[in-house]
């Protein structure tokens, strides 16, 4: 068939080719034009979606700068949890001074006593200037009080000091968090060992940590007179619990390596043996093969039935050795059947705090609520388990996520909808834990800045 726009009678082969040549530079013309506007909305995207990490990576740091406070009782600016929570907690506060201290490169603080390296060490020297002579440290460090009646550890203040003292070669911090610490397991050896099997025991809620949590239901929040040494009668406790004896464990293994640090390689081995002992018992007392879950064992030698975090908690001081074929059969079934299950703990916003399959999981999500919400604490524990266990990827889909649902509105909040990413809004903003689980997260996904 002849061009169009030639009569036949003109038609040569020149005329045919220029035709050709000008409808595929029309083509390409029109190619080029459309290649260009989906770079030009590529990168108008792009730089709004770097805008947008940016500016909240800034808010998160305007957020912690404000929470490094000081509290009446110890003389040295700590980092607040911030929010509502004017102090820092042993569950959670030296951890949080440490991922504050891996920032520091971050941080613009003309103050030097609040750079977060001096604030990395304050959030554990506070416990240990408060240790009572019998070597009980503090569950808490406020500005209203210091807090004694439970003992409220999750991650090891031990293990946290000496990676803090690994970060600043600080001789002072090593050898004070070893004595510390030490007491400390001798304390919770006296007293939280009352039924003699060698395991940790839970007197109360505050004890793990865990506010409003099905795990502790009918279980005072407290114990007795605010004493820490006591436990109400009739409500199913002293408890063995795997998340407070895998934190000894923890903090035996760290001790450990301080010691071999200082030199004292009898007392690294004893730390080393007891650690195993610990670790031993935890697997053979406290996991239940059919269910795939670690639990509580009350004072009646029943299992508490309530698949909580306490299974990620155990799983973050590394108690499951994949090196052993029965701890690799145990921690892939405990990943298959829980962690890693979509009906139980990961949710399109993962880790819940109760397994949302399980029955007492809690609809609907309170404030301040260990009864199913995904919580920021739990999101910050991650990065210290789940690439020693080889789960990169599933790191990363969780790091996304959370960073995912700071972003949409750039507050800082303690807890959010497991289904649908949105924080509880009853408390303000300006949660720490959250703050530096969106910097660590930034981090390692490629999102710090390079300035």
């Amino acid at each position: 068939m002849q061009p169009a726009s030639f009569p036949a009678s003109k038609v040569t082969r020149r005329s045919v080719l220029q035709a050709a040549g000008a409808a595929a530079g029309l083509q390409l013309t029109r190619g080029f034009t459309w290649a260009s506007q989906t770079a030009i909305t590529k990168n108008a995207a792009s730089a709004k979606d770097a805008s947008r990490w940016r500016e909240t990576w800034d808010a998160a740091l305007a957020c912690l700068a404000g929470n490094v406070r000081n509290v009446p009782r110890y003389d040295k600016p700590v980092l607040f949890e911030g929010a509502v929570y004017k102090g820092i907690w042993q569950e959670c506060g030296p951890q949080e001074g440490l991922v504050y201290g891996t920032l520091a490169k971050y941080v613009q603080e003309s103050d030097p006593a609040k750079a977060p390296l001096a604030v990395a060490k304050n959030n554990h020297m506070a416990f240990f200037a408060l240790q009572r002579e019998d070597g009980q440290l503090p569950a808490s460090v406020k500005t209203s009080e210091v807090g004694y009646g439970q003992i409220q550890m999750v991650v090891p203040i031990a293990a946290t000091a000496w990676e803090v003292s690994q970060l600043t070669r600080d001789e002072e911090l090593l050898e004070t968090a070893y004595k510390s610490c030490g007491r400390w397991d001798a304390w919770l050896r006296r007293y939280r060992n009352t039924r003699g099997t060698g395991l940790v025991e839970g007197f109360c809620t505050y004890d793990t940590g865990h506010d409003n949590s099905p795990r502790w239901k009918g279980v005072p929040n407290r114990c007795p007179d605010a004493d820490a040494k006591k436990f109400p009668t009739g409500v199913g406790v002293p408890r063995l619990c795997p998340d407070l004896s895998a934190t000894v464990y923890g903090g035996r293994v760290a001790l450990s390596a301080m010691a071999k640090a200082l030199g004292k390689s009898d007392e690294a081995a004893r730390w080393e043996s007891e650690a195993e002992e610990l670790r031993l018992l935890i697997l053979s007392k406290l996991y239940n093969e059919k269910d795939a879950a670690f639990y509580d064992l009350d004072a009646d030698n029943k299992f508490v039935r309530v698949r909580s975090d306490v299974i990620s908690r155990v799983l973050g001081e590394h108690v499951l050795k994949m090196a052993e074929k029965r701890d690799r059969t145990i921690f892939e079934a405990v990943w298959k059947r829980q962690i890693h299950n979509p009906k139980a703990f990961w949710a399109p916003y993962p880790l819940t705090s109760i397994a949302m399959d399980d029955p007492s999981f809690v609809r609907p999500i309170p404030r301040n609520s260990w009864g199913g919400a995904t919580q920021a604490l739990t999101a910050l524990r991650t990065p210290r388990w789940m690439g020693y266990y080889g789960k990169d990827a599933e790191l990363k889909q969780l790091m996304g996520k959370w960073c995912e649902a700071i972003m949409r509105h750039i507050e800082f909040r303690q807890q959010m909808d497991p289904e649908t990413g949105d924080f509880t809004q009853a408390d303000p903003s300006g949660y720490s834990p959250a703050a530096l689980t969106f910097l660590e997260f930034a981090r390692r996904l490629g999102h710090a800045p390079t300035k």
